[in-house]
């Protein structure tokens, strides 16, 4: 008898297919969709000036095409087009030595400095707190509406602030920018390990009772492993939040290295391109203290048979 059972369609689909209907086909749209607004918006945005430059040559028979290509390579634009930011970083990462003062990955590693600092307090000092309001009441009511009004507080102004108090007790360099990313990231670490150690169920709370368990031995067997997924989410925004924090430093002090500076002195001559450039760093550098989190969260939770 003739075998006429259809082929799966599975088989038939091409190679690439289940690749692009997963996560990278999403984020390969995500990307082209910006790329093209960001085109769309460059020529928008530098036209006006191209045409006064037409205007003062006095040229009157300048086709679309021509105005496109001459507002993707203004020496200053109002919005610089993709190439010529992502040929600056080129420029200034592969070719570049890491020890120059020129190069991207040199500015960010002096950023990354304080970032990482500042979140390791930050981590510290949001643990510490959320433990203290956790077991007792009397932190919560006093803590708590404090730790939630300091974030009211823009950045921008307390940071001149933090910068001239520990210079008037001599104390520079580091340790200025770093508290500074404390400040934005011990809020998000302390809130979600709040959450994290008050999120065991009661039947477990009871059980630990019943086990007459004391208040450490509650919290180092149940309170604490319930809160790890919590803590890392919420150090995920921490430090993200704390190279905000370190960038931000950066600019009252008139350093002479970091990428806040960088965009600081470049915002001075109006060099666009070499701003957005230093901001695509930036956003990489963050996205890649991102990534590393996420990872030591992997193998964290593996280890604890919490794996998602």
């Amino acid at each position: 008898m003739t075998d006429t059972t259809l082929p799966s369609p599975r088989n038939n689909l091409n190679p690439f297919a289940g690749l692009m209907s997963g996560t990278v086909g999403p984020v390969v749209v995500v990307i082209l969709a910006i790329l093209a607004i960001w085109y769309i918006a460059a020529v928008a945005l530098n036209a006006p000036f191209q045409n006064s430059i037409y205007e003062r040559a006095k040229r009157t028979d300048v086709t679309f095409a021509e105005l496109v290509s001459d507002t993707f390579s203004q020496e200053k634009p109002v919005l610089p087009a993709p190439h010529q930011v992502f040929g600056e970083i080129s420029k200034k990462t592969i070719g570049t030595k890491l020890t120059s003062k020129r190069s991207l990955f040199f500015h960010a590693g002096i950023t990354l400095s304080p970032t990482l600092l500042g979140f390791f307090i930050g981590t510290t000092l949001g643990i510490l707190l959320a433990i203290g309001i956790v077991h007792s009441r009397v932190l919560e009511k006093s803590l708590m509406p404090w730790v939630i009004s300091s974030q009211t507080i823009p950045i921008l102004a307390i940071a001149p602030m933090i910068i001239l108090v520990l210079n008037a007790i001599n104390i520079t360099g580091l340790l200025p920018k770093a508290l500074i990313s404390t400040y934005l990231s011990f809020f998000p670490i302390t809130v979600g390990m709040v959450k994290g150690l008050r999120s065991p169920e009661v039947i477990h709370m009871d059980l630990m009772r019943t086990y007459s368990a004391t208040r450490v031995q509650a919290f180092w067997k149940l309170r604490l492993p319930y809160a790890v997924p919590y803590l890392f989410t919420s150090a995920k925004i921490g430090i993200a939040a704390s190279l905000v924090g370190a960038i931000v430093g950066e600019l009252p002090l008139g350093a002479t290295g970091g990428l806040g500076s960088l965009l600081l002195v470049n915002s001075y001559y109006s060099q666009t391109v070499q701003m957005w450039s230093a901001l695509l760093m930036a956003a990489f550098l963050a996205g890649s203290l991102v990534a590393l989190i996420g990872i030591l969260e992997k193998v964290a939770l593996k280890r604890m048979g919490m794996s998602r």
